[in-house]
């Protein structure tokens, strides 16, 4: 959270932001540096993805403690939980209008996906209810939404900006080709490897910068890192959401078990899309750095 672009910001991210700041800046010489440093990056994250959170959250709790007793079915309880979450976000400024429109979209893209690929046999959805849509629950949408809310928050967030970012069309066109796949490739040949192949190519270059804090220099990550990173991460939720009972994979039909790390290859194809609709949100900006801080980043 920068003072050079406070407009970037929510507004109660702003109020939010400031308050921190007040505190942070007493903590200075009682707390190191790179620790306080640290706990401000943590932070950020968990706000980034506080709709991802609340929705495992709601995944969890339905399938702990959901009676089966009432009319009203968990996975059309899910549908509404997550409305209220996102209405929830709005009303409190956590998202702009602009980024929700990244986030239907997503929406979108996930649930048609879905119909699909339950229709294949990929995985199935247990249970019934009135808010289905072709064998798919509606909140299974939201889990997609999730991914999106979590990039472009974290674009305002770590106001991020970026060296040698590849050409926005040739990302757009790599976007296509890997949702395509995730339809072609029970039809006709699997090219995710090639798709693997040409992020790599594409991204190889890009340094991805950002800022924890606003007193302390600007830090860069090579962005295959930081994709890497997210998937893992998007992974680790997977394994959460299929032990909560919210999908099954064929192998977990006699009991769950962890989901294959083989899927980390698709989380990183996906979140390739959801990279690509964000950046038509917020277009990546180069750094320019100030002579100060420049040396700092050495």
């Amino acid at each position: 959270m920068t003072k050079e672009h406070p407009r970037s910001l929510t507004s109660l991210e702003r109020r939010l932001d400031t308050w921190a700041n007040r505190r942070l800046e007493a903590l200075q010489g009682r707390v190191g540096g790179g620790v306080l440093e640290f706990v401000v990056f943590t932070l950020k994250q968990a706000w980034a993805c506080v709709f991802g959170a609340a929705m495992l959250v709601l995944l969890i709790a339905t399938h702990l403690w959901y009676p089966e007793s009432v009319a009203l079915s968990r996975s059309d309880a899910l549908v509404i939980g997550a409305v209220a979450i996102q209405a929830l976000m709005l009303i409190l400024r956590l998202e702009s209008g602009r980024e929700l429109w990244v986030i239907v979209l997503f929406h979108l893209v996930g649930t048609a996906m879905e119909i699909f690929k339950t229709s294949v046999g990929s995985w199935e959805y247990g249970g019934d209810g009135l808010l289905w849509i072709a064998g798919v629950p509606l909140y299974t949408g939201f889990m997609y939404a999730a991914v999106g809310s979590y990039m472009v928050r974290v674009f305002r967030l770590f106001d991020l900006r970026f060296d040698h970012y590849p050409p926005r069309w040739a990302t757009a066109l790599l976007g296509l080709a890997i949702y395509l796949n995730f339809f072609g490739h029970h039809y006709l040949f699997d090219t995710r490897w090639v798709l693997l192949v040409l992020i790599v190519a594409l991204y190889l270059r890009c340094t991805m910068h950002f800022r924890n804090h606003r007193s302390r220099p600007w830090r860069r990550m090579p962005i295959l890192v930081a994709f890497g990173g997210v998937a893992f991460f998007i992974w680790i939720a997977e394994n959460i959401a299929t032990a909560a009972g919210s999908w099954l994979y064929p192998h977990q039909a006699d009991g769950w078990q962890m989901v294959s790390p083989a899927k980390l290859v698709a989380w990183l194809l996906l979140m390739i899309i959801s990279v690509v609709l964000v950046t038509f949100v917020y277009r990546p900006r180069p750094l320019h750095i100030p002579p100060q801080d420049h040396q700092l980043t050495r």
